[in-house]
């Protein structure tokens, strides 16, 4: 799992069958501090309510994939997850 902040959406307006009705937003990697660690990528929103700004968990490859239903969709990124705060190490 990695940190991301969400940048902002994505509008698709041709989907892969399953896909339909998920959103797609930017996400962009960050450390504990929410300082940018990565390149931005579009991950779908599998928590169905995640908005440009907040901190999410992302997931990539396989577990994408198993995020949304039906399972097994196109993915290589979903949001599993929105981040309340983070404590201190």
């Amino acid at each position: 799992m990695q940190l991301a902040r969400v940048r902002g959406t994505v509008v698709a307006t041709v989907k892969a069958p399953g896909l339909e009705g998920v959103r797609f937003l930017v996400v962009e990697p960050v450390d504990e501090d929410g300082r940018p660690v990565g390149t931005p990528v579009v991950a779908a929103d599998a928590v169905a309510m995640a908005a440009p700004g907040e901190l999410v968990y992302v997931v990539a490859a396989r577990e994408a994939a198993e995020a949304l239903e039906p399972r097994f969709v196109p993915v290589d990124h979903a949001i599993v997850g929105i981040v309340d705060r983070v404590a201190p190490r």
